[in-house]
């Protein structure tokens, strides 16, 4: 028996009056895996449920046609956060990153990458194999970073990053060397050059004295010349996202966007430099690190926000900004599906009406547990467990429509994520002036890597959206790492064949 003859001889009177939609004739569709046609006693009112949530999922389901609204607005706040006096009050803030080309092929060489954006920081000895094209990861040393330091002075921060550096060094015997170093600082900055970026405030717990305002690769530096043991060459600074971009353009040249799909989310891609009025100079091409986690902090998404992504905002540690952030990535996405969980069990549609502490508790159902539960296989029994754990009495039916719930939480977050990408691969393509464009995306984060539909279903609507860009997908290696490298290994070459030139 077809799915389409099952669901009517389960459902009998009562499919005309559910099926409004292909998410409610999913949600029927699931309970009559469940339920055989001869279980004519089972309850109206569970029959006719699934209507009543699909009336909360309707809310997160996007048409190709909305995608392609939300994707003309962010085209015209990409160009707003490229002009020279609309920047700066552009949602997307499209930040020059100083980074003037993508690896050829040619780099070689060896590197260090210090990567601070927590607790800890890391410390990587990077050789590039030019011969190989591969970016090689020699060694690498975690260092904690206390908590008096973390609330000192600034000199303190950077003495403590400089010997932590010493002691790598000696430890690879390196000490005589004196080599270039990527430098990936993941708070707040504006940078002015490739070797310079003026903290504007600490985030994360940091609260070091003396360093906002300041440029951080000059403190390094002074760091580094009190201890007077060891020095270093040419730094580059480093954003995360451009790592990832850098990190993939040494495995493929056709590289030339770069996104995160994890905790939050961002984007980078090489711009024209006509293009970048905030930089002088209209030659070349410059990579942009477009901030896209604040599209919409202007009001621009509030027709697609749902109810519960405004109580996701308000509740959280910095309301009103990063709204797209909040609708696609993995700090929310589990905050979402808990709050519509709620909803559900309130309206007595989900766990016979009965809440339990730990689904009411914020935080409770963790990102990862939506991965888990659309596991193809085991995804139900993973369901079954998450929810007993969680202190809520669930049946097989309730199990699959939170299944639902997560598959429809997710898949939003993958066309969003693919209507913004398609954005930036379009404005590619018409910079350019080509019929077709053929580009590669590098791509991290724990949704993208970990979540088991998200990285087919957000290809799959990128095609749909630009039918003109085709895009491959390449998975980075360590960005944060041997992306810092490769940023400092283009620089490098771009500053010999300079002064080759000159």
């Amino acid at each position: 028996m077809n799915s389409d003859k099952q669901f009517l001889s389960v459902f009998g009177c009562f499919s005309d009056y559910c099926i409004i939609s292909p998410l409610c004739r999913k949600s029927l569709f699931l309970i009559a895996q469940i339920h055989s046609c001869q279980e004519v006693h089972f309850k109206l009112h569970v029959y006719c449920f699934p209507v009543q949530v699909e009336k909360y999922l309707e809310l997160f389901h996007l048409s190709q046609e909305k995608l392609k609204e939300v994707s003309a607005r962010l085209k015209r706040d990409l160009i707003r956060g490229l002009g020279k006096h609309s920047h700066h009050r552009a949602a997307v803030k499209m930040l020059p990153t100083f980074v003037r080309a993508t690896p050829d092929g040619t780099e070689n060489g060896d590197y260090l990458a210090l990567d601070l954006g927590g607790t800890n920081f890391r410390v990587l000895h990077v050789r590039v194999v030019e011969e190989q094209q591969r970016v090689l990861k020699m060694d690498s040393q975690i260092c904690a970073i206390p908590q008096e330091i973390m609330l000192g002075t600034g000199e303190q921060l950077f003495d403590h990053i400089a010997a932590c550096l010493s002691e790598f060094l000696d430890s690879q015997d390196l000490k005589g060397k004196t080599l270039p170093l990527g430098f990936t600082f993941s708070f707040p900055c504006e940078q002015k050059e490739i070797d310079k970026s003026i903290l504007i405030r600490w985030t994360k717990g940091f609260n070091c004295s003396g360093v906002e305002g300041r440029d951080v690769v000059q403190l390094l530096k002074e760091a580094i010349h009190r201890r007077g043991d060891y020095d270093i060459g040419s730094v580059a600074m480093v954003n995360d996202t451009v790592g990832t971009m850098m990190s993939c353009g040494y495995r493929d040249q056709s590289c030339e966007i770069g996104m995160i799909i994890g905790t939050g989310t961002n984007a980078c891609y090489m711009e024209e430099m006509k293009n970048v009025k905030r930089v002088e100079g209209e030659a070349g091409r410059m990579c942009i690190n477009t901030e896209w986690g604040g599209f919409g902090d202007d009001g621009s998404l509030r027709d697609i926000q749902t109810e519960f992504d405004v109580v996701v905002d308000q509740t959280s540690i910095n309301p009103g900004v990063h709204t797209f952030e909040k609708m696609i990535s993995g700090m929310y996405l589990g905050e979402i599906v808990r709050l519509l969980l709620v909803r559900l069990t309130e309206d007595k549609l989900l766990f016979n009406g009965q809440t339990s502490e730990a689904l009411l508790t914020p935080g409770s159902f963790e990102t990862k547990f939506i991965s888990e539960i659309e596991e193809e296989d085991t995804g139900l029994e993973n369901g079954q467990n998450i929810l007993t754990k969680l202190g809520v009495k669930c049946d097989p039916v309730d199990v699959r429509v939170v299944r639902l719930v997560c598959d429809t939480i997710s898949s939003r977050s993958a066309r969003l994520c693919a209507a913004a990408l398609g954005t930036i691969a379009n404005r590619i393509r018409v910079n350019r002036g080509l019929d077709h464009l053929k580009t590669t995306v590098g791509v991290d984060g724990t949704v993208y890597r970990k979540h088991p539909n998200f990285s087919e279903e957000l290809q799959d609507t990128v095609r749909l959206l630009v039918p003109k860009c085709s895009i491959t997908f390449l998975v980075s290696e360590d960005g944060s790492g041997k992306g810092a490298a490769m940023v400092t290994a283009v620089a490098q070459r771009l500053a010999l064949q300079s002064s080759m030139l000159t």
